[in-house]
């Protein structure tokens, strides 16, 4: 069944060897989306009471009598609030050079003795052939050390239900409506939103994006990408990345040796535009399903069967070097993402597209979108965790000790700056999205930059009529256009504590109230809330 109870395990990069891939442990096994659904009881009073109650009707579902369901549940809620209050809050975790701790698996033995690891791993990992000299890289070794001991001095049959808990909910949106009713009743409390208004399509494109997306990025390539996009795409990005180094030139708070080790970096930066290339050849499509069984009768059995082939195919990863090429998203997500080991940057084709990006939008658009967005994934490689990792990907001290003192000293600015905002009365963390506000930051700034090259070199567009807007006004507003969104209450509580992202509000707010630009374009006075004399600027 693939779940995670206690810890997860998976194959991948290693950090300081970047090279090669490694076995990593790390912590897991909180059904709610945050441990401060459990700690903070009063404020999520409505969400434990919800939670509880999904699993008693899952129990009774299930065969259960309602009575003992209820108490057994209950010692299983108690026991993952005990978990909870072990596992380390996401703002803790960014400092990857602190939290890396590589060890063998006779060493975790003695560190987590309470599972057998050698045992576990050779099956989970099947059909590896592990020794007890096997590394091991560990994400919280206190974690595993204080889980081990909570599994030791906890009743055996508490355990055994609470094992039993994660297996039925991982898999209980693939059974019967009844389940699925069930489950919308929480999503309902959890996120203040009904299931029930989403179409069932959308459910189906879903499951079929989670287990067969690139075959679905193919259908999706070849009926919506423009082909040019790319190239252009290419493009954007070279102008951004150079105009991102051009301000590296430009800090008054770095010193040589750490600025051209960073210039380095930048020049290294690896892209990745629209989709792999594979996904249009449907010999090595079906290469890469190859081993996932698939019945045209049992939905329930071909979850299980993908959970399984997945697995397998990350097992076989741990004998081979890391595939630079190698997605972690389908082509039809609109997102994008930088991956610290690869110092790479990926740009799904779901992206290319408005809002963030036309063929026929103006360029001060198509900066302020698309643009924004490849500045902010280049940034994400010089964030406070991004910075640890030099120009190969590997997780090494290249900062010269002043130029890390600065550093700290402005990227505390902006820890302050976004842990003074609030939605509905709730602070944002200022800490657990500094990352993300660093790229935010740095991200609108490189783009902008490179958008006043352009016209350098191409001389002003045409304005767009009615708006009563300069391109450069228009620029800012392709950039919060992109962040227009509505949330509930309890969805935005969830964010507030879950997302390494600023709500979207504040990224917009935050963002464009440190932009000197933006102040100068928008004629904002000193002292107005969008100019508050202020402005915190790491890159």
């Amino acid at each position: 069944y693939r779940a995670t109870p206690f810890f997860t395990v998976y194959v991948g990069a290693d950090s300081k060897s970047s090279n090669s891939n490694v076995i990593q442990v790390d912590q897991s096994g909180l059904f709610l989306p945050s441990r401060d659904y459990y700690l903070n009881k009063t404020a999520n009073e409505k969400v434990l009471g919800a939670y509880l109650d999904y699993m008693v009707e899952l129990g009774t579902l299930l065969g259960g009598a309602p009575e003992p369901t209820r108490f057994q549940m209950q010692q299983v809620l108690d026991f993952e609030t005990q978990l909870a209050n072990i596992t380390v809050p996401q703002a803790e975790r960014r400092d990857d050079e602190k939290i890396y701790h590589k060890m063998s698996i006779a060493e975790l033995q003695a560190l987590a003795p309470a599972i057998d690891w050698l045992d576990y791993l050779s099956y989970a990992l099947a059909p590896l052939d592990l020794a007890d000299t096997e590394p091991v890289v560990v994400y919280g070794d206190t974690y595993l050390q204080q889980v081990s001991d909570l599994i030791n001095s906890t009743d055996r049959s508490i355990l055994n239900n609470y094992l039993i808990w994660n297996l039925v909910q991982k898999t209980a949106s693939s059974l019967d409506q009844r389940f699925e009713t069930a489950q919308e009743r929480l999503l309902e409390t959890l996120y203040g939103t009904k299931k029930s208004c989403t179409p069932r399509w959308q459910t189906c494109i879903s499951n079929t994006d989670d287990t067969l997306g690139f075959a679905l990025g193919s259908l999706f390539v070849k009926a919506t990408f423009d082909r040019d996009s790319k190239a252009i795409a290419e493009e954007m990005i070279s102008e951004i990345r150079a105009a991102f180094e051009v301000s590296l030139d430009q800090l008054d708070w770095m010193d040589e040796k750490t600025r051209q080790a960073a210039k380095e970096k930048a020049d290294a930066i690896y892209d990745m535009i629209g989709f792999p290339d594979f996904i249009l050849d449907n010999k090595e499509l079906d290469d890469v399903y190859d081993g996932y069984e698939v019945s045209e009768d049992s939905f329930f059995q071909n979850m299980l069967n993908f959970y399984n082939f997945s697995a397998k195919v990350m097992a076989d990863q741990l004998r081979k070097p890391p595939n630079r090429d190698q997605w972690s998203m389908t082509p039809q997500t609109v997102n994008a993402y930088y991956l610290p080991t690869k110092n790479g940057i990926v740009f799904p084709a779901g992206i290319l597209q408005a809002p963030f990006y036309a063929r026929n939008h103006p360029k001060a658009l198509n900066f302020g979108g698309i643009g924004v967005v490849m500045g902010h994934e280049l940034t994400h490689a010089f964030d406070d965790q991004g910075r640890e990792y030099d120009k190969e990907g590997n997780l090494r001290p290249w900062w010269q000790n002043s130029s890390l003192e600065a550093f700290k000293n402005r990227t505390a600015c902006m820890t302050e700056q976004y842990g003074r905002y609030t939605v509905h009365r709730e602070k944002v963390n200022g800490r657990q999205t500094l990352g993300e506000n660093i790229a935010d930051n740095g991200g609108l700034k490189a783009a902008y930059n490179a958008y006043k090259s352009w016209l350098q070199k191409n001389g002003e567009e045409k304005r767009l009529p009615a708006l009563g807007l300069t391109n450069h006004q228009l620029f800012f507003v392709g950039f919060a256009q992109v962040w227009c969104s509505v949330r509930t209450p309890e969805s935005s509580h969830e964010g507030l504590v879950t997302d390494p992202h600023s709500p979207d509000k504040y990224r917009v707010i935050g963002t464009l109230s440190n932009s000197r630009d933006f102040v100068e374009h928008f004629g904002c006075p000193l002292g107005s809330p969008m100019n508050p004399g202020q402005h915190c600027e790491v890159w």
